[in-house]
């Protein structure tokens, strides 16, 4: 840890709790606690879950030409969401490539409530003030509450139960990707029915002095404090991407697999690029691949066919759940057919692995 990096609300609990701070852009965050990764994983897949997520930005959009500066900076439609829900997309540069991916939530006719991630939200800011300045101004204004909020996930399967438990309305009858307001012990939440482990879930936004307070009422109920590591290997399990591993600035949505995320209906910044890509394929495409036993692949690492590199992994780890080692990579597009057979680069090692379809994990449905 630096005196450096920012610390969250909960930073006081996480050390009492024994959690391993580490710095994780921009912040101290906890990577695990002392019951580990392996048991924080399967908490959110069998029964609940918490994380401090306060890291990630928080953005508020608003003014009448605040959905049309939406429209204009993400790849997906703002104009054609609906209040109360939530829509998952990316935000592009000129060439196409990701300067972030990000859910916003509309909360009113010209109010919306972004979410970017942490080591992104400089970024962003300066691409919308940019943008609000150019095209949307005045019309369009942008608040940055992150410093005053927290925000919490609650995953697992076990959630929908435990927190109509908790809150003072009904809660386990949301849709995904919608949100509403409620109260856990008396302290305002915002809540969506949104995450980022592949298990159902909540996401609540909290004012920064009851942070701690909606933090006890979850870990009092029976969840498991969980940190960046198990994040990191339950996101893998389900293939969604983490920004500076799948996708980047160099890096378009259509070459990750991410077209269901793209609108290509509506002029944008970037859209020309993905259109054309869309339209005329790609060089490269991001797959899935397997390989038995736990050595894990690392990003970095060279993906090969019959001696020639075709590719490198950007993200690699042992699935506890799936209980074999998966990766995700860039492999050039002749070779991305599941079930192909590729080499693996594994520290001066060669090991075959396998293409294959992802996600690698899919949550059980609902009875």
């Amino acid at each position: 840890m630096t005196s450096e990096n920012l610390r969250t609300a909960l930073h006081d609990t996480h050390v009492s709790l024994g959690g391993r701070m580490v710095p994780f852009g921009g912040w101290d965050m906890p990577v695990q606690y002392p019951s580990g990764i392996l048991a924080e994983v399967k908490a959110v897949r069998t029964a609940t879950g918490v994380f401090d997520v306060s890291h990630m930005g928080r953005l508020y959009l608003s003014g009448p030409k605040a959905t049309e500066f939406l429209d204009w900076v993400l790849t997906g439609s703002a104009s054609t969401l609906r209040v109360g829900r939530a829509r998952y997309c990316m935000i592009c540069n000129e060439k196409g490539g990701v300067i972030d991916d990000t859910i916003f939530y509309r909360l009113s006719e010209d109010r919306y409530l972004l979410v970017p991630n942490a080591g992104n939200r400089p970024a962003v800011v300066a691409w919308f003030q940019h943008w609000i300045d150019e095209k949307f101004s005045p019309g369009c204004a942008m608040e940055d509450v992150t410093g005053t909020t927290g925000l919490i996930a609650f995953q697992g399967p076990g959630t929908p139960d435990v927190i109509d438990k908790l809150a003072d309305t009904p809660l386990s009858g949301m849709r995904y990707f919608s949100w509403t307001e409620s109260s856990i012990q008396g302290a305002p939440v915002l809540v969506g029915r949104t995450g980022y482990t592949g298990e159902d879930g909540f996401e609540m936004l909290v004012q920064e002095n009851a942070v701690v307070k909606v933090w006890n009422a979850l870990t009092g109920s029976g969840a498991v404090p969980c940190g960046l590591g198990a994040r990191d290997v339950l996101r893998l399990e389900a293939a969604l991407p983490l920004h500076g591993h799948e996708i980047d600035e160099e890096t378009t949505p259509i070459e990750a697999g991410l077209d269901r995320f793209v609108r290509f209906d509506k002029e944008y910044v970037g859209s020309d690029v993905l259109k054309d890509q869309q339209e005329n394929g790609i060089q490269r495409k991001l797959v899935g691949f397997t390989l038995p036993g736990r050595s894990a692949p690392r990003a970095g690492y060279s993906l090969l066919h019959q001696g020639e590199t075709i590719g490198s992994v950007t993200s690699g780890s042992y699935s506890p759940t799936l209980d074999t080692s998966i990766g995700m990579g860039y492999v050039l597009e002749r070779y991305a057919e599941p079930g192909a057979a590729l080499d693996l680069d594994l520290r001066g090692r060669t090991v075959q692995v396998t293409v294959t379809a992802l996600p690698f994990y899919t949550r059980p449905r609902r009875t």
